[in-house]
């Protein structure tokens, strides 16, 4: 699965932004996401911006006090140079629609379209692509929509809702009240294939009832069925039964709240699992080839800030143990050779 999160959209706009002309008068983003990349553009470049709806209607959004200039200022009629922008391309529909609109609206200018993210370095209905990134493919901003949703094993706590505090966390009424009334924090607009949850099985019926309450929709419901809390302590179950039924399971990816977790349930089920936590994707072999590309990807920009060659060492150790993790970090210490 190739994951990127709203910091590798904002990186690959940073790294591309010299391949856009120089003059660009606004930016306009096509609804929903290509919202989020034109806004990244704008504020990282200081460029007018609006959505594609209000360019088409004669809006373009007011700037910030802190970002007041005379360029900022100007009319609709008065952009020439036009950048259309969306956060992927696949098929191109999308970006064919928003040409369309745009000539149809009769609006007169110099327009170039992009997209962030594409299948292919070249498509057909943009003139510049920032980052190729294959298919299956995830977004931090669509994962929860994505039809890849029906092949998914899906935390609760910490992805459908927010996850309880110490005090609601009793195993008792506090708890109960807590599954009845839990906050929802990501919300699915797709069928889940599993739910798989570290839940007692005792409280199904007060999981059920939210779910249902809040329209999730799930195939699969599996919950932990041990009789309380202080058993499922004792036995440290949480990682272990979600990387059991994962494995055997024939989904093809874990969306797990925990980082530590997501690490164990990865090296268990030999699996990959994506945390919401760090929005980051952790894969059974810490060396593997798209995990060392991530692990590249995820490199503080720090790293190139720091002058003194033990700075960058400290700092790049610290970041390659957070990204793989002690057990991986160990591993790679252990089959790279020190010069002689």
């Amino acid at each position: 699965m190739n994951y990127r999160s709203i910091s590798d959209m904002n990186d690959a706009i940073v790294r591309n932004l010299h391949r856009l002309p120089r003059d660009i008068d606004l930016v306009v983003g096509v609804p929903r996401s290509g919202v989020l990349a034109a806004t990244l553009v704008s504020l990282t470049a200081n460029i007018p911006v609006t959505d594609l709806d209000s360019f088409l209607a004669g809006r373009i959004y007011t700037s910030g006090i802190t970002k007041r200039r005379a360029a900022l200022d100007r009319q609709h009629s008065e952009m020439r140079k036009i950048l259309v922008i969306d956060d992927s391309v696949s098929g191109g529909n999308a970006m064919r629609d928003a040409r369309n609109k745009i000539e149809a609206a009769g609006i007169k200018g110099d327009f170039v379209f992009a997209a962030v993210f594409g299948l292919l370095s070249e498509h057909k209905e943009t003139d510049i692509v920032f980052e190729v990134v294959p298919h299956p493919r995830m977004f931090q901003w669509n994962f929860m929509h994505h039809i890849f949703l029906e092949q998914c094993c899906v935390d609760i706590d910490g992805v459908l809702c927010l996850d309880p505090t110490e005090e609601e966390n009793d195993d008792g009424p506090a708890y109960e009240k807590f599954l009845a009334e839990a906050r929802p924090l990501l919300g699915p607009t797709r069928k889940i294939g599993w739910l798989v949850t570290s839940r007692l099985e005792k409280y199904r019926k007060l999981t059920e009832a939210w779910l249902a309450s809040h329209e999730i929709k799930y195939d699969h419901l599996i919950m932990l069925d041990l009789p309380s809390k202080a058993e499922r302590q004792r036995l440290g179950a949480h990682g272990s039964f979600k990387a059991d039924f994962y494995r055997k399971s024939d989904a093809i990816l874990f969306i797990e709240s925990e980082h530590e977790q997501a690490l164990k349930i990865a090296k268990l089920s030999g699996k990959p699992v994506l945390c919401v936590e760090t929005n980051i994707v952790s894969f059974p072999d810490a060396l593997s080839l798209p995990a060392l590309q991530q692990a590249a990807r995820n490199l503080p920009a720090r790293l190139r800030q720091v002058n003194s060659p033990d700075g960058r060492k400290k700092v790049a150790k610290a970041a390659v143990r957070a990204l793989l993790g002690s057990r991986g970090y160990e591993m790679l210490k252990s089959r790279v050779k020190r010069p002689a």
